[in-house]
C-alpha cells in the first residue's frame, strides 16, 4: 500500500485522511474507519494517561515522565521564577523510522 501526501491540500496527515485512507485502501466503510482511528489513538492517550509508555514498532515510542519543579527565569525581566513539576509526553523515533525519513523512503 503506498501512501502519497503529494497531493494533499495541507502538510499534515490528519486523522480523517487516515480515515479516508483506510477507506480506499482496505475497504472498510467511512464510519469504521472513523471508529478505528479514533480508538486507535484513544488506547494510546489512555495509556499515556495511565503513565504508561506505549512502542509501535519500526514507528517510535512515547514516552511518560514526569518532570521535577525548577527555577526559571522570565527572559524580558531575568526575574527568576518557580516552574512547577508537570507530566510530559515524548516521542522517540525508531531508528527504522529514522532511516526512512533520511533516504526519502516509505
Amino acid at each position: 500500500m503506498e501512501i502519497s501526501l503529494d497531493s494533499l491540500e495541507t502538510p499534515a496527515l490528519t486523522k480523517a485522511m487516515l480515515a479516508d485512507l483506510l477507506f480506499d485502501e482496505i475497504g472498510l466503510n467511512k464510519r469504521e474507519a472513523k471508529d478505528l482511528i479514533d480508538a486507535f489513538f484513544e488506547l494510546i492517550t489512555q495509556s499515556l494517561v495511565n503513565g504508561e509508555d506505549v512502542k509501535i514498532t519500526g514507528f517510535g515510542h512515547f514516552q511518560f515522565r514526569t518532570k521535577s519543579a525548577r527555577p526559571g527565569r522570565n527572559p524580558r525581566t531575568g526575574e527568576i521564577i518557580p516552574i512547577e513539576a508537570r507530566n510530559v509526553v515524548t516521542f522517540h523515533a525508531s531508528q527504522k523510522l529514522k532511516d526512512s525519513v533520511q533516504n526519502g523512503q516509505a
